[in-house]
């Protein structure tokens, strides 16, 4: 019976998670590999999970975690790239200027970048944010205007016209 759930929860969120992986990592391969290592570490887990009041955060931040572990445990040089993008990702108003953000996200550095994609791509509130990252609401509040300064100044110094919510 917990196998079938399981699958069914993997089913069904299986390419958000794929989604926000690659928004955090820009790497197609990667956001694979974290995805796989998330639904892995989930099902290692599931008998607490399937508990847990939102699944779906509980999963989140699993990868997050996961991601930011894997940066940190990064010992070469190698930069990943945007390469092909899913057709899923792009806005239907603005191709344009998704590629040119996906692009300064990806200079970013990785705690930037998550705080960003979780509270923007993800439209997760402060607090969720938060217990996401295990730290504390002011810790986002913060970490959120320097990232978004950050990405301002990649725009900038890339000579891409700034979108006026930045």
């Amino acid at each position: 019976m917990e196998s079938a759930e399981f699958e069914t929860f993997a089913y069904s969120r299986g390419h958000h998670l794929f989604r926000t992986a690659l928004l955090l990592c820009g790497d197609w391969h990667l956001a694979e590999d974290l995805t796989q290592v998330t639904l892995a570490k989930l099902y290692a887990a599931w008998s607490k999970v399937r508990r847990a009041e939102n699944q779906d955060a509980y999963a989140r931040s699993v990868l997050v975690r996961s991601y930011l572990s894997h940066r940190r445990l990064r010992r070469s040089g190698e930069q990943p790239t945007l390469g092909d993008l899913p057709e899923g990702i792009a806005p239907e108003d603005d191709p344009a200027l998704r590629v040119t953000l996906l692009a300064a996200l990806a200079e970013l550095p990785p705690r930037d970048r998550a705080v960003l994609v979780l509270r923007y791509w993800e439209d997760r509130s402060v607090e969720e944010t938060a217990a996401e990252l295990g730290v504390s609401a002011g810790a986002v509040r913060s970490q959120t205007l320097r990232a978004l300064g950050r990405l301002r100044a990649v725009l900038k110094a890339q000579g891409s016209e700034q979108p006026a919510a930045f």
